[in-house]
């Protein structure tokens, strides 16, 4: 496999993934003895703004095996966490299969596939009020 970090999303909480996907994902990560960072929820790590999101944008080039690019540049950014979208490339477990992810996760080069252009919650964070008062 190759030198980017590779990241594979359990998606405990959600469970949007087929379980067959994400289980025939995992199994090839493990056979192939590649290391690899597997975390159960990019989401709730999101949530909880986890320093883990921070030091894989900043990390270098990285390949995620997740969801749709754009919910994982949205996830990233709403935890203060930009991903550069020169180096990071994410595969599908919600619409690829497994060996499109595993293939994708293998390849010797990197296809940054992040959207560019859209908007973040960086780009516009929302201002609460702070009196509700009538």
């Amino acid at each position: 496999m190759n030198s980017s970090r590779i990241v594979f999303c359990h998606c405990t909480y959600a469970q949007v993934v087929p379980a067959e996907v994400k289980e025939g994902v995992l199994r090839q990560l493990c056979q192939s003895g590649v290391a690899f960072d597997a975390v159960a929820d990019l989401c709730e790590l999101s949530a909880r703004r986890d320093q883990m999101l921070k030091d894989i944008a900043n990390g270098g080039p990285v390949r995620i095996a997740a969801c749709f690019p754009r919910a994982i540049k949205w996830l990233f950014a709403s935890a203060g966490a930009t991903l550069p979208l020169d180096t990071t490339e994410v595969l599908n477990m919600r619409v690829q299969s497994i060996d499109e992810v595993t293939g994708g996760l293998s390849r010797d080069t990197l296809q940054p596939n992040l959207p560019a252009g859209k908007v973040t919650a960086t780009d516009h964070p929302v201002s609460l009020p702070t009196d509700t008062s009538p």
